[in-house]
Order: structure tokens, then C-alpha cells, then sequence
């Protein structure tokens, strides 16, 4: 729960967003030049948070990145429960209800001679973990990284296109719309209305296997 102009928060969030982005961003190709061609996403997200944790500017950025985050609920007899595992949670300080979370899901995998996209996986137990307020409960923003682990991220990114509009419990309002991009990294954003009411914008950012990157420039 966050308390005050809840439209500072969505700035702070945002901003801060975009520089955890730089910082994903130069840990990546390290992160990923220790894995197998096709690595699980935990294992990938393990190794990404142990580099975050130990990066100077992160360090300065925030108080804690957190692995597989659980959010407490809170239940009718005043008790607290687990909400769920988010992949990566950055916490401001040592308040437990105050994060920004990042939930993470492959694109993209190679079975073989075949391609699985995952884009509705990515839809249905990603993006509306955000939605149904199993994450992020009455928070403005929330986040998703796409591992793209043949590096096709135009692909991934029509794919998951096709999939938020396919889905309607996503209730979508606004989106995708692009965002600046960091390095190799594709962004976007959508808006979306909860049950409760409530709006909320999720930031998306697709990360291409380092090897299969596009060259920019």
C-alpha cells in the first residue's frame, strides 16, 4: 500500500524503472554468458539479482532487490498470509508493502526445430498476476521482463501484442505503446483497469539473448 499523491509514486516508479533498466542492461551479457543456450527462467533470473545486488549504483538506487519476493496479505481475522513468489521485487526501504515488482517469463524457446512464443504465458500468468492484485496490491505500476532467448524480439513482441488483445480479463485501456529504448532492450507499456476499479500501468522491457542481439548503431 502506498500512502500520499499516488501520482508521485507512479513518477517514481517509472523513473526508477528506467534506471534499473541501464542497470539490467549492463549486467546482462554477463548474466547470460554462464548459462546454456536455452536456460530456465529462474536460473536466469537468479543470476541477474545476484549481479544486481552487488552493482554500486543499484546499491544507491534503492534498499534491497529481492528474490522471489512474497507479499503479505492481509486476512479478515487480522492475520497475514503469502500473496505468491514475485520473480523481482525492489524495495525502498523496510516497508513490506512497499515495492516495485518485476515479474519474469521466457519468449521465444527453442525445442528442437520448433519455436514456442509463450505469449500467453506471458499474458496469463504474468500480466494479470498485476491485475487480479496478486502482486502489486493497490499500486499504480507494476513490471515485466521478457527473456527473448532467440533474440527475435520483433516476433515476441507481436506475439505478446496479439495475446493482450486476444485476452479481456487483461481489460485493456491503453497500449502497447512504445517507449525509448536501452540499448537492445524493447519497451513498451500498457493501462489497465482491476476489478477493483483501480488503474494500472505495467512496464514491459525484452531482453534479446546477448548472442542473438541485433547489432545497434
Amino acid at each position: 500500500m502506498l500512502i500520499g499523491d499516488v501520482q508521485r509514486w507512479v513518477d517514481n516508479f517509472v523513473s526508477f524503472d528506467d534506471r534499473f533498466l541501464e542497470r539490467i542492461a549492463a549486467a546482462w551479457p554477463d548474466c547470460m554468458a554462464v548459462l546454456p543456450g536455452q536456460p530456465g527462467e529462474d536460473d536466469i533470473t537468479i543470476n541477474l539479482v545476484d549481479r544486481l545486488a552487488k552493482d554500486v549504483v543499484v546499491r544507491r538506487l534503492c534498499h534491497w532487490v529481492e528474490y522471489q519476493f512474497e507479499p503479505f496479505g492481509l486476512a479478515a481475522d487480522g492475520s497475514k498470509f503469502s500473496k505468491g513468489i514475485i520473480d523481482i521485487a525492489v524495495l525502498f526501504d523496510w516497508d513490506r508493502q512497499r515495492y516495485l515488482a518485476y515479474e519474469c517469463k521466457r519468449l521465444n524457446v527453442i525445442n528442437g526445430k520448433s519455436r514456442s512464443s509463450l505469449a500467453t504465458v506471458y499474458v496469463t500468468k504474468g500480466m494479470m498476476r498485476f491485475l487480479t492484485e496478486q502482486y502489486a496490491e493497490q499500486q499504480p505500476v507494476g513490471c515485466m521482463l521478457g527473456y527473448v532467448l532467440d533474440g527475435d524480439v520483433p516476433f515476441a513482441q507481436s506475439r505478446i501484442a496479439d495475446a493482450i488483445r486476444s485476452h479481456a480479463p487483461l481489460a485493456l485501456g491503453e497500449g502497447p505503446t512504445p517507449l525509448a529504448a536501452i540499448e537492445t532492450i524493447a519497451r513498451f507499456r500498457t493501462r489497465h483497469t482491476r476489478p477493483t476499479g483501480s488503474q494500472i500501468e505495467l512496464r514491459h522491457a525484452l531482453f534479446p539473448k546477448p548472442s542473438e542481439a541485433a547489432p545497434t548503431g
